[in-house]
């Protein structure tokens, strides 16, 4: 029979089970000026999920509710039927985790030990570090590929290299459901790519749930199997990208006129921005 820690290490490795819904959710940052009212949402499980839309129409507020950072003025944000505001800190991290935008490392901390927080989570006076810890951390790091940055402090390293580190903290943390709050600002193209290319295979080979804020619509189609579109604190549309992507519900978003063909390469939805007349 395996060991409290192993029981509890096997349940949050299952991986695409967990459903995480925020129930008619109101959140603000202040009282007179709300954010979001009213909004309820499902996180599918086991989907690569992108939110896009203008700034300040409520999509990071969502992700941070949604990741427990931020408190509903009203409504609840549940995993599993459960109310997250009973859910303990650790267990809760032990099945979903967050990279929010601009992280930043503490001053002089190195690759292997910034991901090697992701452990955080598993760590008791009765759990100390393990074998287990190790092995999670090993992975983690090889699978995004900074294996060979272990030793470097995370401040020497480009955008593109931190940002993998970040994922790999996050990776290492064997969650569930992986919330990321614009994984891709700030990099050129490039390292855009790769960060988005990371998140499929991490959805394909090990099904993790992955919800993600991103300003790009052309990534989010291309990469995402759904996508929520959101205007003014509210959901517009929520479904795959090819029916929630058309030329009326961008400009109903973001007010502005477009095209949409098919992506000669994927055939998931390009919009391509039509020109403006100058005066």
């Amino acid at each position: 029979m395996g060991s409290a820690s192993s029981v509890a290490e096997r349940d949050a490795a299952g991986r695409g089970g967990a459903v995480l819904q925020a129930r008619g959710v109101s959140l603000s940052y202040h009282p007179e000026h709300p954010v979001i009212a009213d909004l309820s949402v499902r996180v599918e499980p086991g989907e690569v999920t992108m939110i896009v839309g203008p700034n300040a129409c409520g999509k990071s507020t969502l992700l941070r509710a949604l990741s427990r950072v931020l408190t509903p003025t009203a409504g609840q944000v549940v995993l599993d039927g459960e109310d997250v505001a009973g859910i303990k800190p650790k267990r809760f991290a032990r099945r979903v985790g967050m990279l929010a935008q601009s992280s930043i490392a503490p001053a002089g901390v190195t690759v292997h030990e910034l991901v090697a927080r992701g452990r955080y989570p598993y760590q008791s006076i009765l759990h100390q570090w393990s074998a287990q810890d190790d092995a999670a951390v090993t992975q983690a790091m090889e699978r995004t590929h900074v294996t060979e940055l272990a030793r470097r402090r995370v401040a020497s390293l480009s955008g593109g290299q931190r940002q993998r580190v970040w994922i790999a903290m996050a990776l290492a943390q064997r969650t569930d459901v992986l919330l990321l709050d614009e994984p891709t600002t700030y990099l050129d193209l490039a390292h855009q790519v790769d960060v988005l290319e990371l998140c499929r295979e991490l959805n394909e080979e090990l099904g993790t749930t992955i919800v993600a804020v991103l300003h790009d619509l052309n990534q989010a189609c291309r990469y995402g199997d759904r996508v929520i579109a959101m205007r003014q604190g509210r959901i517009l549309a929520n479904g795959a990208p090819a029916q929630v992507v058309t030329p009326q519900l961008v400009e109903e978003v973001f007010g502005l006129p477009v095209q949409v063909v098919p992506d000669p390469l994927t055939g998931t939805p390009l919009v391509l921005p039509l020109p403006r007349r100058r005066q």
